[in-house]
């Protein structure tokens, strides 16, 4: 549907991907809070050659991107022209699978907001 959720955590914090079980208690997790579909990139490196099964089959970046009304980060690909495009602090938005069934991979990539 178009939907980003992350989970509180025993601390307040908000975690996205959402996890089942605390970090800090291993108490289960379940409330949800709705997040945007765009964040800010905190890190990353370039992928020059992408192996068959890597998201994108062509030149990108593995990027750590903290979602928008998250406190955490969360690894994924990111599709720019090339390498100078990246930059820590940059704003990107999730460009969605064309297929969606309601897990990680229905997010395709990120891609410059």
């Amino acid at each position: 549907e178009g939907n980003v959720l992350g989970i509180k955590g025993s601390d307040g914090k908000v975690i996205c991907p959402p996890l089942e079980y605390d970090p800090v208690t291993a108490d289960g997790l379940s409330e949800f809070v709705p997040l945007a579909t765009t964040g800010v990139v905190t890190n990353w490196c370039w992928v020059k050659e992408p192996r068959p099964k890597h998201p994108l089959q062509k030149s990108f970046a593995w990027a750590q991107i903290q979602i928008d009304g998250a406190d955490t980060t969360m690894l994924h690909a990111l599709d720019v022209s090339d390498e100078s495009a990246v930059t820590a602090g940059m704003k990107v938005k999730i460009r969605w699978a064309d297929t969606r069934v309601g897990r990680i991979t229905d997010i395709a990539c990120f891609e410059p907001a």
